[in-house]
Order: C-alpha cells, then structure tokens, then sequence
C-alpha cells in the first residue's frame, strides 16, 4: 500500500514502507521497479502553476523592464519591450475575458502614456536625444495611442484612484476559490480519494502558494517559525488528507485576516505622528525636506523673553545669509526667514536703515532663487520682487539722511547710532538693473502669442515707473557714472515706442483751430440776420475759447513731455558724462532708432554718420551689434517713407543680402548643424534675443527692399539691355526674378515675393498701372502697407515713384522707335503734371542715360537716334569676343616666344587698343565685356 493513502500513525506508516520495499513485487504491476530518488531530489519540491500564474507572471517581468528602461530615458528598449509585451497580452487573452483587465496592467499603461507626453513636451530634452530616441519616441507614442483606445475607460477610472492596490480583486478572487474548495470538502471521502490524481498536484500548488504568502508577510522570522511548527504537528493531528486541505484553507483566511489587521494599525500610527507633529509646530511654519540644520529644524526666531536689539537682529541676519549659496539650502523658507526678520525689527522700531539692510538682501535672495542664469522667475516671485524695490524707495525717499552705497564696507555701518550718519552697505541701482534683466528673460521664455505675455508686458509701466524713480533719486545723490546707468536704461525702455501721445496732441490743436474756424465762419454768414450787438458778443466767445484751447493744450504739453525732448536730453548727458564706450555707443543707437521711427530722416542719418558707428561697429559686443543692425533696418524703412528709395536699398542691403535678417536682428535662431553651434552657445544666444514687443517685421523689411531694389534695378535694366558688362544692383531681387522666370505655370500672385516680381514684369513694359495694381492692392495692404503709422501717404508716394520710373523704363525700351515724342502725350501716358515729366527727362539727357534734345516751343524730345540696333548690338558684341580671342592667342604665343603685345602694340590710331575700356562708334559709348 503506499505511502500517500496511509491513516496510521507515523511508526506504523514507517514500517509498513520498510516491509513494502522487502516484499518481493509480482512482475508487470505498477510498482514493479522501486523508485531510486537522490536525497538532492528528495528535498526538491514540484511545483504546478496555473495558466493565470504564468502570463501574469511573463507580463510583470516585462513591465518591470519597461520601467527600467523609464528610469534611464531609454525610449528604444521601451519601444522593444512594448511591442513584447503586446505579444505576451495576446497570448492572455483567455485569462484576461475571464478574470478581468489586471490593474498592474492598466498602471503601466498609464505611466508610460504620462511619461511618453513628458518627454514629448520637453523640447530641449528631444533635441539632446539620439536618433534611435528619437524615432522610437514617435513610434511608440503612434502605438501606445492605438492600443490604449480599446481600454479608455478602465485607464480613466484607474486615474480617478490610482492609489487603490489589487488587493480587493485578489481578495474578491480567492473566496471565490475558497467557497469552492469548501464545497467539495463536502463530498464523501470516497468520491475525494477517486479524484486524488486530480487533487493531488493542486493541493501541492495551494500548500506552495500558502507558503509564499506566509513568506512574503512583513515579520519573516514569525512565519517561519509558524510554519515549522505547524509542519511538526500535521503528521500528528490529521487521520484524513480532506480534512488537512480544509485546514489550510482556514488558516490562508486568518493570515489575510492579520495582514489587514497589521495594515490598519500602521495606516493609524503614521496619521497619529503627522497629527502630533502638526500640534508641535503650531501651524507657523510649513514642513521643509531639505536644508540646512538651521532651516531643516525650524527654531524660533528669538528665545522667549529676549531683548530685541539691532545687534541680535544683525547676527541672526548673518546666520541666515551664511547658509546662502550652499548645497541643500532650501531658498523659499529662507527669503520667508528674512521676512520674518523685517517683520520683528519693524515690531521692535528698530530702526529704518536695519530695515533696509535686511530688504537689500531679500531682494538678493530673491535673484539667487534660480542658480541657472537661462532661468527666470516664478511670477509669484517676480511680483514681490517689484514690491520689496518699491518698498526699498519709498523708504529711501522718505529718509534722506541715510547714505546707501556699495563701497561701504559692513565694519564701518551704522544702523542705530544716530549721532553719526546713518550708513547702509548696498547699491540700489545693481537691483533695478537686475530686476531690469530679470524682465526681459521673462518675457524672452514666454509665448508671445498667449495672453500671459500680454499680463506680462503690462508689468513694463511698473518697471519704467521704478526705473524713473531710481532717477530722480540719484539726480540728487548719485554720481555722473550711475546717472548714466540709470539713463541708459530709461532710454532702452523708450527708444522702439512710436509716440502717440505727441501725434495725438497735434492732432487735438489742429481740431480745435479747425473748429473755431468753422464757428467764425458761421457767424460770418449770419452777419445780415443778427444785430452788431450780438456779433460782437459772439466774437468775444470765441476768443476765449481759442484761449482756453490753446492754454489747455500747453499745460498738457508741459504736464507730460514728449518721446523726442525725453531722449533728447537723456542722451545729451550721456554724450557729455559718459566714460565708457558701450552706455555712448548705445544711447547714439537709440537716438538715431527713435529718429528713424518718427520719420525724421535727416536727423538720424546726420547723427548716423558724424558717430562713424559703421567704421568700428564690428569690434563691439554682440548686443551692440544687434542694436546697430535694428537701427540701419529702421534707417532704411525711414527712407522709404520719405521716398529715398536710393537711401533705402543701400541701408537694408547688409541686412537683406545675407540671408540671415532673422538671426542678425536677435529675433530667433536659424537651423544650423552641429558642427557650426553647440548647445552652449544656442543658450548664449537665446539669452541675446530681442522680446517679441520689440520685433521689427521680417515681412515689411524684406517687401520695402524688394520695392526699393524693383524701383531701381528695371530702368538699369532696360538701360543697359545689351551691355555685356552690366552690373547687378540687387542680387536677392535677380533671384526673386529668376525664380519667378523658371516656374511652369503663371498664376495669379499669392505671396508678397510674387506679387512684387508680378509688378517688376509689368514695369519691364512700361504699364505703370498693372504694376501699380499688382504692388498696392488688398493682399498687400493688409500684409505690408497698413502697417505703417502714415499708410496714406507711403502709398501716395508708392504711386508717385512707380510712375516716373515707368516713364524712364519706357524711354530707355522704346526710344530707338521713336523720331520725336511730345512731352504732353508723355504725361497724359503715365498721369503725371508736365513740369515733372520734363524734369525727368532733362536729368536723362545731362547724364547722358538719353541721347535725345528737348524742343521747347513744341514741347517735344527730339531722339537723335545714336542707341545701336539690334544688329549693331550684336555685331559689337562680336567685335569684343573676337578681339577677346585675339588677346589670349596673342598671350600664349608671347609666352613660347618671351615678348608680349606685338600686335597691339601697332593698333595705336584705329581699331582696338590695349586697356581702351570703351569703344567708341558713332558718338555712342559702350562698355566692352568680357566672354
């Protein structure tokens, strides 16, 4: 009999197996052969786990590899493990419909979909990844999408209580097996034994899983002590196998039943510490993790008791400022500390200057909040900033007699004597000016397209009202050196504004004339009707309002001064004080800026060239460099406006021809590889860029050159059609040109580069009206020229321009057809008055552009018919292409021979000489070119 079926005692079971494996066996049984099994075999236990067990367990060690690769940024390995893990999922199918989607499942799904948005949000970190990253990073991302749309509700509820662990499905799931396992206890002990081949494995696999739960309980050495005992007495206690399943059965319950019991008293203790801890502090100070011992305890300011004076106060200040800068300094709870500390000595009345001690280094602290220099303030920070600096001036304006400077040394301070001056170590100005950089980095890392920059720029009044303050403060008690500081910065703030203010102004002195004019004139008419009594009287009334008008808009003139006298005289005492270059060479940089902006061309292009900026300019810094190349575009869109279309293109060309007016203005960064910028110099450069409010219109810049170059580069042209040796005004424009040439089908324009070629072929021809139409029109309005401050006017002198080089385009193309032409059909052609269409033609004729002569009674241009033919052009080009062939024969037989030029050494009276650069024929000029 075996072993297994035994109901004995342990002696009885023992003997009975010896006597068995004496007894001699009858061959072919079943247990004909004894089984031989090592003591190694002996200990080993087998093991038989459910399918459940085997694919939850494949699908854990593949999360778990997921997550590691989560922790070292390894997008690809998870890309890999992923698409295993889809795998490993479709072969649980079956488990899955019957048991439900596994919460550990919907918790990698969810992490990964948050981690793969970070890290597709994070714009930096992308550009620093590897390619393999990189294209992993969107192709997971494509899959995860995918795969997590079959399971939006389960991932939804999980994220509604993430914290909810599996132990309610695995509870929920084994009293059901436990209910069923009770079930069957119940049969007869006959029915069980005939299903022991069945039962026996999964008895074994539930007395395994029992133990492993016993070991993974949080007191070890307890439960394996209660399993050591307990494995002693079963031998002992149970007569039947039944009855040792349902016992331990019972005995899982119990220990589920403990290990919650253990959980509930944790989850009470922790609640009762951080109770006990938040009655210690008192509700005064919040919990800090990290910092200094000093912070990190949180000690009272002041022992109970304590005489406040200023010497306690100033060595508690120290003791706060020494854990300044150091590693683990948590810098929040120390700027509330220094709060608190102006708190107590306002308290105590300490007095004024310790108070400003203390403010000076809150703002410091404040600045030293983001070690990185890319960083920039929180706006909660950037808000009490602006406010700690107020309150810093207000108290310096209302105590003058304390002296604030950065060259006092902290020995020789004086906070409480007040028989001596009061003296406080710091510089007020180093803060405005940091405070000042702290603004422009906010709004540089700010979308200028959302409304947080617009809340944001509101703050600039704030800071220009500090900055302003700061000046009236040191125009009393600074030196001619921070005068200049401060100055320069008010100018930095002013020099891009268009003054609507002092339009504005005139515009209301021009009304109210206008309005008493009108009134007069009424009162002119109705001189029959009303009596002399009544005229005099209205006359008077009229007077005085033109008085009051008048004097009502002198006090407002007076109240607030203007754009123009504001930079005039901050940038005149920069000039006469200033002894360093940059704060001179910038203030001279504004100035000619705001010129330009109010359309007073000559002003700023005088101050442009007496500074001489443009001989040294490249010597200066790269914010130097910015500001000039911003105000050589501004000088040329000046010039523009006043129709200096000469003037214009020559400023904005540097610019334009480079291809870079994006980069060379700081308003962003051009893709470059690599090779040519790191990722240390991108930072630098961003830091150099100009704030969005601050940008010049790449638009307008390029569509006022593109014009300017179009005015200029058709009737040289058509002046020199068939000169060899034509030179290119415009190279950028050539290539519109070119462009616009090669494209297979013509439509009608859509950009502004297209519409400005359209034009440029219409004026090849002479239609002024087709060009006119095609550069000033809807489109072109609503892109460019409605963004001018006088769009009236530019587009008046738009027409202007356009017709008299259609005139001059259409007699250099078409004067060898004509004999004469009447100066009068002329204008009535372009729409031009005849004294313009006569000077127009008299400047071609005295700069020999025209070979014709003006018949004065007639009114009529004489041609002289000196322009060659087609034929002649093209006879003298063959002229020079062969005198070209004969010069270089000549060269390479004078070098085997040793003597040079013999040839042109006897065409000394006729034909062609040697370094002539023009031919002459017929009174004409030509210049030769070379093939």
């Amino acid at each position: 009999m075996s072993r297994f079926f035994t109901t004995g005692s342990d002696s009885e079971s023992e003997s009975s197996a010896s006597g068995d494996e004496t007894a001699p066996k009858a061959p072919g049984g079943p247990y004909s052969k004894p089984l031989l099994l090592s003591e190694d075999e002996e200990d080993t236990k087998r093991v038989v786990r459910s399918a459940r067990d085997k694919r939850y367990e494949e699908l854990t060690n593949l999360i778990r590899s997921i997550r590691n690769a989560m922790k070292i940024r390894d997008v690809s390995r998870c890309l890999e493990e992923f698409e295993l893990l889809g795998r490993a999922w479709t072969k649980a199918k079956g488990v899955v419909d019957r048991d439900g989607v596994p919460r550990f499942y919907l918790r990698i799904l969810a992490d990964l979909e948050d981690y793969l948005n970070e890290l597709w949000e994070d714009k930096e970190g992308k550009k620093k990844m590897n390619k393999n990253n990189a294209k992993a990073l969107s192709s997971l991302r494509q899959k995860l999408r995918k795969h997590n749309r079959d399971y939006e509700g389960a991932i939804a509820a999980y994220r509604q209580n993430p914290e909810q662990s599996d132990e309610d499905e695995e509870k929920s799931r084994r009293d059901s097996e436990g209910s069923a396992s009770s079930s069957g206890a119940e049969d007869d002990a006959g029915n069980f034994l005939k299903r022991r081949d069945r039962e026996e494995p999964r008895g074994r696999y539930k007395e395994e899983e029992s133990e492993s739960e016993s070991e993974s309980d949080e007191d070890w050495g307890d439960s394996a002590s209660e399993s050591d005992s307990e494995s002693d007495e079963d031998d002992g206690k149970f007569t039947s196998l039944a009855s040792k399943f349902l016992k331990k059965d019972e005995e899982r319950r119990g220990a589920e039943r403990r290990r919650e019991e253990k959980a509930k008293k944790k989850l009470e203790r922790k609640s009762r510490r951080e109770e006990e801890e938040e009655e210690e502090e008192g509700g005064e100070w919040e919990k800090v993790k990290c910092g200094v011992p000093l912070v990190k305890e949180k000690p009272k300011m002041f022992a109970k008791g304590t005489e406040i004076t200023v010497g306690l106060v100033v060595k508690k200040l120290n003791e706060i400022l020494q854990a300044r800068g150091k590693k683990g300094t948590d810098r929040a709870a120390q700027i509330e500390l220094l709060q608190h500390l102006v708190a107590v000595a306002h308290e105590h009345n300490l007095g004024v200057p310790l108070e400003l001690k203390i403010k000076f280094n809150i703002v410091a602290s404040l600045y030293d909040y983001n070690p990185n220099l890319a960083a920039y303030m929180k706006p909660e920070l950037w808000q009490k900033c602006l406010g700690c600096i107020e309150e810093l001036l207000e108290l310096l304006f209302a105590h003058p007699e304390i002296f604030v400077g950065e060259n006092v040394l902290e020995e020789s301070e004086n906070l409480s004597n007040p028989e001596q001056p009061f003296r406080v170590r710091g510089c007020v100005l180093t803060l405005v000016e940091r405070m000042d950089e702290e603004f422009t980095k906010i709004m540089q890392n700010t979308d200028p397209h959302s409304q947080e920059y617009v809340e944001h720029l509101k703050d600039e009044a704030r800071v220009c009202a500090i900055i302003a303050r700061l000046q009236r403060y040191l125009q009393g008690k600074g030196s001619p050196e921070e005068l200049c500081r401060v100055y320069l910065r008010r100018v930095l703030h002013t020099y891009y504004k268009f003054d609507y203010g002092a339009a504005r102004r005139k515009g209301q002195v021009k009304d109210g004339a206008g309005q008493v004019k009108e009134g007069a004139g009424q009162v002119k008419e109705g001189q029959g009707k009303e009596e002399e009594k009544l005229e005099d009287e209205q006359k008077v009334k009229e007077d005085a309002q033109v008085k009051e008008n008048e004097a009502q808009v002198k006090d407002e003139e007076e109240e607030e001064e203007d754009s123009e006298a504001l930079m005039e005289r901050l940038c005149r005492f920069v000039y006469a004080k200033d002894r360093t270059d940059r704060i001179r060479t910038c203030a001279i940089l504004c100035h000619i800026y705001h010129h330009a902006l109010h359309s007073r061309w000559y002003r700023a292009r005088d101050l442009m060239l007496m500074s001489h900026l443009q001989d040294n300019i490249q010597h200066a810094d790269p914010p130097v460099q910015i500001l000039y190349n911003r105000t050589m575009v501004q000088l040329g869109i000046c010039a523009f406006r006043q129709g200096l279309i000469k003037d214009a293109h020559n400023a904005l060309l540097d610019i334009q021809s480079s291809g870079r007016a994006k980069e060379l203005l700081g308003q962003g960064l051009l893709l470059r590889s690599l090779q040519e910028r790191n990722a240390e110099q991108e930072k630098v450069e961003k830091r150099r860029q100009v704030p969005f409010h601050m940008h010049v219109n790449l638009e307008l810049l390029e569509c006022v050159y593109l014009v300017a170059a179009m005015l200029l580069e058709i009737p040289y042209m058509a002046a020199h059609e068939f000169d060899a040796r034509r030179r290119m005004i415009s190279k950028q424009f050539h290539h519109q040109l070119r462009v616009g040439e090669r494209q297979p089908l013509l439509g009608p324009p859509e950009s502004m580069r297209e519409h400005v070629v359209a034009a440029s072929k219409a004026m090849k021809t002479g239609d002024w009206r087709r060009c006119h139409r095609f550069v000033v029109n809807e489109k072109m309005n609503g892109k460019v020229w409605d963004l001018f401050p006088e769009a009236d006017q530019v587009r008046a002198m738009l027409v202007r321009k356009i017709q008299e080089e259609s005139l001059r385009t259409y007699l250099f193309t078409y004067s060898s057809v004509y004999d004469s032409i009447s100066m009068e059909t002329l204008a009535a052609m372009f729409e031009l008055d005849l004294p313009t269409v006569h000077g127009i033609i008299s400047k071609m004729i005295i700069n020999e552009e025209l070979m014709a002569s003006l018949d004065q009674p007639t009114a009529t241009v004489m041609m002289h018919r000196t322009e060659p033919t087609a034929t002649q052009n093209l006879a003298l080009q063959l002229a020079e292409k062969l005198g070209n062939l004969v010069e270089n024969n000549e060269r390479v037989l004078d070098q085997r021979q040793g003597a040079y030029g013999g040839y042109f050494r006897d065409q000394k009276d006729g034909g062609y000489r040697k370094g002539d650069g023009y031919l002459r024929r017929g009174g004409f000029r030509q210049e030769r070119g070379n093939y």
